[in-house]
């Protein structure tokens, strides 16, 4: 087999074969073929595409690429969730704890952020102490007594999604939905959990720019998933402005503390209990969505889900008096109120210029290897369809550094003030099971 060949199968749209795509990947990741045949052929794909058949294959094989993480000896259902990326997305912070409350057990691997969009592990990683770092063992007996984990990505988990990302990255065939998809899906795969909840987001903030794009790939990786024999569902989920009010890593997790403590903003509780209810009923805990509702409005009120929280940072070395009073967690040096110009309604909070603002300030990295500043980051004071006065707080920003004229210009253009009240945005698109 020559892999000149499978490039002029693909070029012509023809679909490559199991055994094809097999020998592509584990050659690949064994170092035999090289980078700049390996393009070609993902430039194929992106203009071609990949029927659902050759997607399973692909995921597969890159699923089988490396470690497969056993969950067996957990007790109970194991679910997973994945967000595709998002402003203020620190949904796993709540609806981990939450779900594991009311006996849901998520074993939950995570990355970290790059560009606009926060990561996971960057969140966890700003309470003192947190550790995303344990050997399987413990982790699989933290999930069997708490109900709950968050640790980094094991370093041989799906190696040819690892190399094939890279390549991705640099040749610019990174939209492609089949090649999406088999990246998400095949590391969720290894990752062994039995339900997988995905967060498909869309709009400027996200990867997905339109409903339709968002449903494609939801459909796409539910029947990867199913076709693997997970239990799958999605939710279409709106990023045209940001989750919540906090940007930044220790502020989303003093948000994600008020609302598992029962305050907290509107959309992001929303979201979570529209997860926790999808969990819930998956994995037969709740017989349906009224029963599911019950049982995590419970655990909210009773303090269950937040010490649930409480209790996995405490296990892995974090300081967990961080939970109790999350005010401690506030320790950036200075604090700048961004006023409005002019009284109205908010119309528009765009979530791509506010991450990026964010980014600048010290909360994202534009590179891998940038450095994260945990204090830095930015809290809304308003949202699209509230009434604001003239000088009234749009946001407040926690920063280090001095604020510059030009960030100052650019954060300020995230934000249109009108006449007259906007539309509302369903938050929640739909659920695809």
């Amino acid at each position: 087999m020559r892999f000149t060949d499978l490039i002029e199968e693909k070029k012509a749209g023809k679909a490559l074969t199991k055994e094809e795509i097999s020998w592509w990947i584990k050659s690949y990741v064994k170092g035999k073929i090289p980078d700049y045949q390996v393009s070609a052929l993902l430039m194929a794909i992106v203009f071609r595409g990949m029927n659902e058949e050759e997607t399973l294959n692909l995921t597969l094989e890159m699923m089988h690429s490396g470690d497969i993480l056993d969950l067996s000896s957990i007790n109970g259902v194991t679910v997973d969730k994945h967000s595709t990326g998002g402003v203020g997305d620190k949904t796993s912070l709540v609806l981990g704890p939450l779900a594991a409350s009311c006996g849901v057990k998520m074993a939950k691997m995570s990355g970290r952020g790059l560009g606009f969009t926060g990561g996971t592990i960057d969140k966890l990683e700003s309470i003192p102490g947190f550790s995303t770092v344990m050997p399987r063992d413990h982790f699989l007996r933290q999930v069997n007594r708490i109900g709950f984990a968050i640790v980094g990505q094991s370093g041989n988990l799906v190696p040819a999604d690892k190399k094939l990302y890279a390549l991705r990255d640099v040749t610019g065939t990174v939209n492609s939905i089949p090649l999406i998809a088999s990246s998400i899906m095949s590391k969720k795969l290894a990752a062994g959990s039995q339900v997988i909840l995905l967060d498909v987001k869309y709009g400027s903030g996200a990867f997905m720019k339109t409903k339709e794009d968002a449903r494609r790939l939801a459909g796409t990786m539910i029947r990867i998933g199913e076709g693997a024999g997970r239990r799958m569902t999605a939710m279409i989920t709106d990023m045209q402005t940001p989750l919540g009010c906090a940007i930044g890593n220790r502020l989303e997790v003093m948000e994600a503390v008020q609302t598992l403590a029962g305050g907290g903003p509107a959309d992001l509780k929303e979201l979570c209990m529209a997860g926790g209810r999808l969990l819930l009923t998956r994995s037969g805990l709740a017989a349906d969505a009224e029963e599911a509702d019950r049982k995590l409005e419970q655990a909210l009120s009773s303090g269950a889900a937040l010490e649930k929280l409480a209790q996995m940072v405490h296990a892995q070395g974090g300081d967990e008096s961080c939970i109790y009073h999350p005010e401690k967690l506030l320790q950036a040096p200075h604090r700048t109120a961004l006023v409005s110009p002019a009284g109205g309604w908010v119309v528009r909070e765009d979530a791509l210029t506010l991450g990026e603002a964010a980014m600048r300030l010290g909360a994202g990295r534009a590179k891998k290897d940038d450095r994260i500043d945990p204090d830095a980051g930015i809290v809304l004071q308003v949202k699209p369809g509230q009434q604001i006065e003239e000088g009234q707080p749009l946001a407040y920003v926690y920063h280090r550094d001095l604020l510059t004229e030009e960030w100052t210009r650019h954060v300020m253009s995230a934000f249109e003030i009108g006449s007259e009240k906007p539309e509302t945005v369903p938050l929640i698109e739909e659920v695809l099971e």
